[in-house]
């Protein structure tokens, strides 16, 4: 693989994170809290500054090398374990990366970044946008005037990071069939995520409301105050938009200019976030079946792509694939493969030969597309993405459907939705059993905020187009920027949507009323 492609890879890894919790979890192993600092910790700064020091072994560790002509300080701030009680001794660390390039000029202040999840590492993202447009990174006219600010959000990665799920656990959790059909396959399922649930509330108990959006938000009013900027400048992608519009809620005064790219809706609840969810994959994927139609020579599953992917998911169950590292294919791991592939356009093409290579009796691909969503590494590890994303979405989420209206669901959304719709109900199972707390967020408007940018793509799957306009209006003062494209997330795609966002983030000139950008 070249290096354009390792970090392709790697930047999807992190911008693309689901908004829902999609699959069933295990239990975790062993007891504890997240970390917490002491005051006055040598690494990290009190509230409202930073002490920054070089670090160019992050974009190493990450990438291989630092990118050209750039200059990478990191730094944490402490926060309160719970803004409700500033005033408390302990505090969490928020780690971020302050990235500058040698050739900046007319500096406008910092650009802050979060990649989506909830889980996602901002830290990372900001790396990889470092490399520039050649390698679908940010603009140089972004890079010139900003500093690019990544940060990892209470809870993930660097960050005081919430752990329970075992990595055996995990590897179980992801190779269960996504749609168990007998009450007795169900029930199975429903045990699992009750066991994981009860785990996280005894493993961390009360502390687990501290991992709330709206704690995360007003974490990031700190930032945004320890790196000097009188007013916020940020861009948020998927669940980051969710964590932007809290923002926008509790701080309008603070804000400068906001990109919300991949809308994630606040105002619908977690059983419709799921359906749209369901029906965005369900529409992207049929997308795909469009594509291997007219692209048979790249699509090796044409004519009939759906009925191969279908015929996969049912061979799975009953006779899987033994992979090269000694794990089945089961229909979970090809699920995953599945959903993975879809969150770009550029993975289509990944998706038909994996599913080919499975019905040859060969499993890498789609293991290799599993474990890029996971973030699996090849020892059988795992980053914290998935019990962020766990912990977050359902200490956010104050009515959680129950177990019954779950079964109901998955059979409903099941003829709804042929190939995601179970899946997406049987997900929504942890929050139906959470025990650690609820801290759901604002959903109003951000009066006195400025203009806010809103892009949406129209076949997004994860953050389906339709959330573009109700998170806009909520909001009261967004505007929709639309790109007929396909994939997750839409900035910097193109020229029209690079130059529509760029105008705004340089000079908050908003484009055009009603633009849509083109595919290409």
């Amino acid at each position: 693989m070249d290096r354009r492609s390792r970090l392709a890879v790697a930047a999807l890894a992190v911008l693309v994170t689901a908004t829902g919790c999609t699959l069933p979890s295990f239990a975790p192993e062993g007891a504890g809290a997240p970390a917490r600092s002491g005051a006055g910790t040598s690494e990290s700064a009190p509230a409202g500054s930073v002490a920054w020091r070089a670090c160019p072994e992050v974009p190493r560790d990450l990438v291989g090398r630092s990118a050209p002509g750039m200059v990478y300080e990191c730094g944490t701030v402490q926060v309160p374990e719970d803004w409700a009680q500033p005033g408390a001794a302990e505090k969490y660390d928020i780690s971020l990366i302050r990235i500058r390039s040698e050739k900046q000029r007319d500096r406008i202040g910092s650009l802050l970044l979060n990649p989506g999840g909830p889980g996602g590492s901002g830290v990372d993202l900001a790396v990889y946008l470092s490399f520039g447009e050649a390698l679908g990174g940010l603009p140089t006219e972004i890079t010139n005037r900003f500093d690019i600010v990544g940060f990892d959000p209470r809870g993930v990665s660097r960050s005081s990071p919430v752990k329970c799920i075992a990595p055996k656990d995990q590897d179980a959790s992801f190779a269960a069939d996504p749609d168990p059909v007998s009450q007795a396959e169900f029930d199975a399922v429903a045990a699992i995520n009750k066991k994981v649930a009860d785990g996280c509330a005894t493993k961390y108990g009360d502390d687990l409301t501290d991992f709330s959006t709206e704690q995360a938000a007003r974490d990031l009013d700190a930032l945004r105050a320890a790196v000097g900027d009188e007013k916020l400048t940020y861009l948020g992608y998927s669940y980051g938009t969710l964590l932007g519009a809290t923002y926008a809620q509790l701080f309008p005064k603070n804000v400068r200019a906001l990109v919300l790219d991949g809308a994630v809706d606040p105002t619908e609840t977690f059983a419709q976030g799921s359906e749209q969810q369901a029906k965005g994959f369900e529409r992207a994927f049929t997308n795909f079946t469009k594509w291997c139609s007219e692209n048979s020579g790249r699509c090796p599953i044409a004519p009939d792509a759906r009925g191969a992917v279908t015929d996969a998911l049912a061979k799975a169950e009953t006779s899987p694939v033994r992979g090269p590292d000694g794990r089945d294919a089961t229909a979970g791991w090809v699920f995953l493969g599945l959903i993975s592939s879809l969150y770009t356009e550029q993975g289509w093409t990944d998706l038909a030969n994996a599913i080919d290579d499975l019905q040859a009796g060969d499993a890498t691909g789609i293991f290799k597309l599993a474990d890029q969503y996971a973030e699996r590494e090849p020892d059988g590890t795992y980053s914290n993405l998935f019990d962020a994303n766990l912990t977050v979405n359902c200490t956010d989420n104050e009515k959680a459907p129950g177990v019954e209206e779950i079964r109901r669901l998955q059979n409903e959304w099941r003829t709804r939705y042929p190939l995601f719709g179970a899946a997406l109900a049987v997900g929504m199972l942890p929050c139906a059993y959470w025990g650690g707390g609820r801290d759901p967020y604002p959903a109003g408007k951000a009066e006195g905020a400025p203009p806010i940018l809103v892009v949406g793509t129209t076949g997004d799957p994860a953050t389906p187009y339709e959330n573009t306009a109700d998170l806009a209006n909520m909001l009261g003062v967004g505007q929709v920027l639309t790109w007929e494209g396909e994939g997750h997330t839409a900035y910097p795609s193109t020229e029209c949507i690079k130059d529509a966002v760029d105008g705004y983030l340089l000079d908050l000139k908003m484009p055009a009323e009603g633009l849509r950008c083109p595919p290409k």
